[in-house]
């Protein structure tokens, strides 16, 4: 998927407000424009209704949400998803995954990975949708203040 300048802007709108600076978890701009050349690299931006904003659209609303993920054979990764705080709690992030779950199956996957922060709180909405734990890597994750935190990998087949 090569990406629009319009896509990555959207991203980064919601990559600014919804990562804790104090976890080192957002990506930059860079990175995502980066990632978003790969073929194998999709994303998804939805407004706050959880309703997906077309790529070449130019009034578009205001992005609330996306999901970044890779697809690889069977599998696919995901990389980033994120709900800007005003719109948690809302329904947004479970809209995000059950369109992740409908776009992965037409790509043909089997099974979607993820790997986490130990404490995220996004846990539970994985939880919900039937990803379950499957290993762990010791303090894998440098926080900002130099404390490293544990990484958890989830997997889910559809």
């Amino acid at each position: 998927m090569i990406a629009s300048p319009a896509l990555v802007d959207r991203i980064m709108v919601v990559m600014e407000a919804a990562f804790d600076p104090a976890y080192g978890e957002a990506w930059n701009r860079r990175q995502v424009a980066d990632a978003l050349t790969l073929p194998s690299t999709h994303a998804l931006v939805v407004d706050a209704a959880g309703l997906p904003i077309p790529d070449a659209l130019d009034q578009a609303p205001v992005p609330a949400g996306f999901v970044l993920t890779r697809h690889v054979l069977d599998e696919e990764e995901l990389l980033l998803i994120a709900v800007t705080p005003s719109a948690r709690g809302r329904g947004v992030g479970a809209a995000l995954i059950e369109q992740l779950f409908v776009a992965a199956r037409q790509r043909g996957t089997a099974q979607i990975f993820l790997e986490m922060r130990r404490g995220n709180p996004a846990i539970h909405l994985y939880n919900k949708f039937g990803f379950r734990p499957i290993g762990e890597r010791r303090n894998y994750y440098r926080m900002a203040n130099g404390d490293r935190i544990d990484a958890i990998t989830f997997a889910r087949s559809i």
